[in-house]
């Protein structure tokens, strides 16, 4: 079957993958569109470590075509969306409703895969650059068949972490100010987040003019190219500022932005060992930092949630779809990523035709 591949020097879209049946507690999923997120693109450049060879991927939805034992909630011909999160839901903080930190789902890549008899390793616990994937079944979450696969593809990354990061981690209320620096696919789902949280006011920073028009798309009601103009906007500050690109600089950026009471809230991923700084005497006035994995999400429930905000016309899903690219193009799907033409590049596997029309 085709794939992604990265061997820690070249990408390549290879036709000779195998995959294992799945076991107990396990699904296998024919991939039907994955969104090229870049978090993809920081495993091949260095950013993120991770064991190679490796198959890419992690933002996908596709066709259940088995299960293993035990599994109940999805069965052959569902239609799910997969998450990353491979918690084991017996520990104390799964227990807690916190799987997103369950730390038997961090850090212990599976070798599902095997290229001329060699194992890979799956890529967070996903790997949905593949033709099909096994996932523990804690991953497949259903959703209704009449959500585009292309659209429903992209929940079970940058819609849980945006999105999730406003509601969850942030708990942004009625009437709050927020800020979003960075307008990419994780961005522009904080932005909407926002919105939905009914958030007064949301500046987004993008240093792109280009991308004015899909960000109060997606809810700002204001837009600025630079940190320069934030304070004629908000002249106590933010509330929440969101910090999406990953660059220490915007980092402090969104630190100096707060009000009282503020809190900036980290998911662009700079690389693992940069440092950030800040005043100290700036955070006195009951200020934070948070950090936040995941959108601090809880992957069945705010999928399905998420899928049904979609159907109800309160989610914007098929407009973060840029673009999409046979599987065999992602070199240039990662091109595009590169040089942000693209919200979001979607790889297709098969036919993403849902089967009825929204």
């Amino acid at each position: 079957m085709r794939g992604v591949i990265f061997d820690g020097k070249r990408t390549q879209v290879v036709d000779d993958l195998e995959i294992r049946d799945p076991g107990p507690g396990e699904v296998l999923v024919a991939i039907a569109a994955a969104g090229l997120c870049h978090s993809d693109l920081s495993v091949v450049d260095g950013t993120i470590p991770f064991p190679v060879p490796v198959v890419l991927g992690h933002e996908g939805a596709g066709v259940v075509e088995a299960v293993g034992a035990g599994v109940t909630h999805v069965g052959p011909g569902d239609h799910v969306a997969l998450s990353t999160l491979a918690n084991c839901g017996t520990c104390a903080e799964c227990d807690r409703g916190r799987p997103t930190m369950c730390r038997r789902a961090i850090g212990m890549p599976q070798r599902p895969f095997t290229r001329a008899g060699e194992p890979l390793h799956q890529f967070a616990a996903n790997s949905a650059f593949a033709e099909r994937t096994v996932v523990r079944a804690v991953q497949a979450v259903r959703i209704p068949k009449d959500i585009p696969l292309t659209s429903a593809a992209l929940i079970g990354c940058g819609v849980l972490t945006g999105v999730g990061a406003v509601l969850n981690r942030a708990r942004v209320d009625r009437g709050d100010t927020v800020l979003v620096i960075g307008t990419g696919g994780i961005g522009l789902n904080v932005l909407q987040g926002a919105r939905l949280a009914g958030a007064l006011r949301i500046v987004a920073v993008d240093s792109n003019p280009a991308k004015e028009t899909v960000a109060r798309q997606f809810g700002a009601t204001h837009f600025l190219t630079s940190m320069d103009g934030v304070r004629d906007i908000l002249p106590t500050g933010a509330q929440h500022a969101f910090e999406c690109v990953g660059r220490v600089e915007l980092i402090r950026g969104a630190v100096d932005s707060l009000d009282r009471h503020g809190q900036a809230i980290l998911l662009g991923v700079p690389p693992a060992t940069a440092e950030a700084s800040f005043l100290v005497s700036s955070m006195y006035l009951d200020k934070s930092i948070l950090g936040c994995r995941y959108g601090s999400s809880r992957p069945q429930r705010d999928i399905a949630l998420y899928a049904e905000l979609y159907r109800e016309g309160r989610l914007l899903l098929d407009e973060l779809v840029t673009a999409t690219y046979p599987v065999e193009d992602f070199d240039r799907a990662a091109e595009d990523a590169h040089a942000g033409k693209v919200a979001r590049a979607v790889l297709t596997f098969q036919d993403t035709s849902s089967t009825v029309t929204r």
